[in-house]
């Protein structure tokens, strides 16, 4: 394992351009229009898998589902097994005039990797395979390995959670591993143990049955715009709260000396103000932005739509408003549970003067991991022997829908070894992956398989 960076040092050239073949390709599952584009990703996600000497590579698909992508690689039926979770699909790369380079011509400047999937998810899980071709290779022994690749995550990971109910038993391991999550600022490693959830919504609120000129009917016909924005203004209180009856009745609170203990593990929020061009914070009264970010539940619009907004002016009373709205979930709120509420809410706020349509879309639970178990002490010194340090015990404020899953259906204890940064750009124009993160991924993996295979 000595040689691994010396390996890494004189293939750098060749892991870089695959890895550049790999974000050439908008695999964007959300979108149906690329459809091909996600199950060439898949392929290429195969041959990879192959050349990794792999004993099994396969694809399913279910429900007319994106292609999952199943392979093993067994080496001593006594070792522990490892599940390796990843996802090749990516998010919509718009607005497009943002990007300083195409989304999908992958650009290296700065020592970064600029491109679509390039830190989210493609880089990371990329790395997982180069780990596994360099063990291969040298012929170092290693746990047993199942690899499950998915190309919905970005879309709700509707078809894996059929997939991993019906078959789990071939499923069966000892331990996950997600390397799907970020490390501290500073390039400090870190482990995440927690992990928020999500619920979605879809919001249409109807007036007329077509627009209107607003100078003959604006005063006397509801406006859905309008009605729309006063209703999701009603959904935070003056506190910053979620003003949503009963959402916070199983939120889990965390003692003093809990927070104090997480607020010295992690970087206070305070330093990525200036890096996304903001002075100051909005929290919920009483919780810092760490905590806000991480422990706490937090609504957000992520789009909204109605009437005009092309050049010039259109003075129209719109027939119809849309919004698209997510809340954030943490231990102990259920997503099913929490969609209920919120849909129940919407529907109270809703004058009689519109139509109103809440279509819930995906979710999740969300999840803490306690590092109490054998596997995560090997994670942590496998990120000792490549970072020098103890990496930190985080917790994240994204969503890994899979997570869940895999707790709750197959019994595993996850480990979310990340290698991101928050200030990858995830979901945003000019995502990027920086070319050291990347190696210390591969250089990390690799040496917390070997130290699976052996036991210490």
């Amino acid at each position: 394992m000595e040689e691994i960076r010396q390996y890494i040092a004189h293939q750098e050239r060749r892991l870089v351009g695959e890895l550049l073949d790999f974000l050439r390709i908008p695999s964007i599952s959300a979108d149906p229009a690329y459809r091909q584009e996600v199950g060439r990703a898949a392929d290429f996600v195969c041959a990879q898998l192959e050349n990794c000497g792999a004993d099994m590579v396969r694809k399913e698909v279910v429900a007319d589902g994106h292609p999952i992508v199943l392979a093993e690689k067994m080496t001593d039926p006594s070792l522990p097994t490892v599940l390796v979770y990843g996802h090749y699909d990516v998010q919509p790369p718009d607005p497009l005039d943002l990007w300083q380079s195409p989304p999908f011509s992958p650009e290296i400047r700065d020592g970064r990797i600029y491109g679509r999937g390039a830190s989210d998810d493609k880089g990371q899980m990329f790395a997982h395979l180069k780990a596994v071709e360099y063990l291969a290779k040298q012929k170092i022994p290693t746990c047993n390995l199942k690899f499950v690749f998915e190309g919905e995550e970005e879309s709700g990971s509707t078809a894996l959670a059929e997939f991993v109910r019906s078959h789990k038993e071939e499923l069966r391991a000892e331990v996950a591993v997600i390397s799907d999550t970020a490390m501290l600022p500073g390039n400090r490693p870190a482990i995440t143990v927690g992990l928020r959830g999500i619920c979605t919504f879809e919001i249409e609120v109807q007036g007329a049955n077509r627009d209107l000129h607003s100078g003959i009917y604006g005063g006397a016909v509801v406006n859905p715009a309008l009605t729309l924005c006063r209703m999701l203004g009603d959904l935070l209180d003056p506190h910053n709260r979620i003003a949503v009856p009963g959402l916070y009745d199983t939120v889990q609170e965390l003692s003093g000396e809990q927070r104090r203990a997480m607020a010295e593990a992690m970087a206070p929020g305070e330093t990525f103000t200036g890096e996304i061009g903001i002075e100051k914070f909005r929290v919920e009264e009483g919780f810092s932005p760490l905590e806000c970010t991480t422990i706490r539940p937090s609504l957000d619009i992520n789009g909204l739509a109605g009437g005009y907004a092309g050049e010039g002016f259109k003075t129209v009373l719109p027939a119809k408003a849309n919004a698209k709205l997510s809340v954030r979930l943490v231990p102990h709120q259920k997503a099913a549970a929490v969609n209920a509420l919120v849909e129940k809410r919407l529907m109270q706020l809703a004058p009689d003067t519109v139509r109103l349509t809440v279509r819930p879309g995906h979710g999740a639970d969300p999840v803490y991991v306690p590092a109490d178990f054998p596997a995560f002490q090997l994670a942590v010194e496998a990120m000792r022997q490549t970072f020098g340090v103890i990496p930190a015990s985080i917790r994240g404020g994204g969503s890994i829908p899979v997570v869940a899953l895999f707790q709750s259906e197959l019994g595993l204890k996850p480990i979310l070894m990340g290698f991101g940064q928050d200030s990858d750009a995830i979901h945003s124009p000019n995502e990027h992956f920086g070319l050291k993160n990347f190696f210390q991924a591969i250089e990390t993996v690799a040496r917390f398989y070997a130290l699976m295979g052996r036991g210490k």
